[in-house]
């Protein structure tokens, strides 16, 4: 194709039909750029809805919890079993139990003739078939602990004939003499509202530094003089461990099987003895 021009009076010229081609060459090259423009477009958005389609289908796994879906074969379907439906043959699950060290006596007895023994974990092996008795052991328990699970059977109007309560070891770590006198004061205020019976277990003589065995035999007198005026029956364990190592475990702290039967038995004694 030409391109004729001619120079008249300095006014350029170019013929109808060269103006004509440059045109359709032009929208030839722009329809090409929008035909590739439009191939690369389709492939972005196949690839997108290959991955919006992963994961509409992991979505629709997850709503189906709880499911097993078995191993993918080469070349089988993947079988999902949906385990929602209640009355399959073959449901089965694992128990979770759940525990509280602090829980309240809600499981025991309501007879008002029962006795109650509550402390820390020095009564983890007390036993006392008569008269009836429910001991509660709460590891680690200070004499708050202690309240806070009166508190809650007393707030279920629970009664016991007796309550023995065994509690200062932990509290004299604490170094608050006076603060643990109070807390007990009104563990025992509290107890004496459930029961007409309140006895006061006194610590062990425990093989620990001099500072704790100071604390613990002051904590014992103290006891010793502060319960009798409160009508309050009191439990000299002080004495009947003292001097006796074989009473107590090697961590000097709790009694051993030969200990917790003799703890057993002043408890138990205390009970009959307030009948």
């Amino acid at each position: 194709m030409f391109s004729i021009a001619f120079s008249v009076d300095n006014i350029g010229f170019i013929c109808d039909k060269c103006k004509e081609t440059v045109r359709l060459t032009e929208k030839i090259s722009e329809l090409e750029t929008r035909i590739q423009t439009l191939i690369e477009d389709s492939k972005s958005a196949r690839a997108l809805w290959d991955v919006l389609d992963a994961h509409s289908i992991v979505n629709t796994l997850h709503e189906s919890v709880p499911a097993e879906v078995e191993p993918v074969q080469p070349g089988k379907w993947v079988t999902v079993r949906d385990r929602s439906s209640r009355g399959s043959k073959n449901h089965s699950s694992v128990p979770i139990t759940i525990t509280n060290r602090f829980a309240p006596l809600s499981e025991t007895p309501t007879e008002n003739d029962c006795a109650l023994v509550i402390g820390d974990s020095i009564t983890r092996n007390v036993k006392i078939e008569t008269p009836t008795t429910i001991v509660t052991c709460l590891p680690g328990a200070r004499a708050p602990d202690i309240k806070a699970n009166l508190k809650v059977l007393a707030n279920a109007n629970r009664k016991f004939s007796k309550i023995i309560i065994h509690v200062g070891t932990n509290d004299v770590r604490l170094r608050q003499s006076e603060i643990t006198k109070i807390n007990i004061k009104e563990v025992c205020e509290l107890a004496s509202t459930m029961s007409r019976t309140v006895i006061c277990s006194g610590p062990l003589p425990v093989r620990r530094s001099d500072e704790i065995v100071s604390r613990l035999c002051s904590l014992n007198g103290w006891l010793s003089r502060w319960c009798p005026q409160r009508n309050i029956e009191f439990i000299d364990n002080w004495k009947s461990f003292w001097g006796k190592p074989d009473l107590l475990k090697r961590d000097g702290i709790h009694p051993s099987w030969d200990g917790a039967a003799l703890l057993s038995s002043n408890m138990a004694h205390s009970l009959r003895a307030q009948t």
